[in-house]
C-alpha cells in the first residue's frame, strides 16, 4: 500500500467556467489555467502520481505545451490511471477536499464523485469528495480562488 497526497490552487477570474471534478459550476467566475484549472482533479491526479513517486501532472503535463491547452482534465485523470497501470499501482481509495468560500458545492459532490469514480474506474463509494470554506480568511475565503486538497491510497496491481 501507497499514500499519497496533492494539493492545487487556481485564481478565480472572469470569463472562464468554473469546472470542479469534470462538473461545469454556474457561477460568475472561473477558475484561471493552462487546461480546464479542475482544481480538484489536479490535486487527486497529483496525489495519485506522488503515491507511485511518479512525479506530479506538470511532469506528465506541462503548463507550456500547447497540446494540453484547455485540456480537459478528466481526460488527463484517464490518462494518469493509464500511467499507474503501467506502473503495477491500481487504486483503492480516495478523500479529497475543495476549499472555496462560494459557489457552494454540496449540490454537485455526488455528480463529482461518479465523474471521478468512473474516469479512475473505480466504485464511487471509494471516492470522497468534500467542500468547505476558510471562513473569509484568506485568498480563498476573500474569493479570489479555490483550492483543493486530495489523499490516494494505491496499492500493486
Amino acid at each position: 500500500m501507497r499514500i499519497g497526497h496533492g494539493y492545487d490552487v487556481h485564481k478565480l477570474v472572469e470569463g472562464r467556467d468554473l469546472i470542479l471534478g469534470g462538473v461545469k459550476i454556474e457561477y460568475e467566475k472561473g477558475l484561471l489555467g493552462h487546461s480546464d484549472a479542475d482544481v480538484l482533479t489536479h490535486a487527486l491526479m497529483d496525489a495519485l502520481l506522488g503515491a507511485a513517486a511518479l512525479g506530479d501532472i506538470g511532469k506528465l503535463f506541462p503548463d507550456n505545451d500547447d497540446a494540453f491547452l484547455g485540456a480537459d482534465s478528466i481526460e488527463l485523470l484517464k490518462k494518469v490511471c493509464a500511467v499507474l497501470g503501467d506502473n503495477g499501482y491500481k487504486i483503492v481509495n480516495t478523500d479529497c477536499t475543495v476549499i472555496a468560500q462560494r459557489p457552494k458545492l454540496a449540490p454537485h459532490i455526488d455528480k463529482m464523485r461518479s465523474i471521478l469514480a468512473q474516469a479512475m474506474n473505480i466504485p464511487v463509494s471509494c471516492v470522497s469528495v468534500k467542500a468547505t470554506t476558510e471562513e473569509k480568511l484568506g485568498f480563498t475565503g476573500e474569493g479570489l480562488g479555490i483550492s483543493a486538497h486530495s489523499v490516494v491510497l494505491i496499492e500493486e496491481a
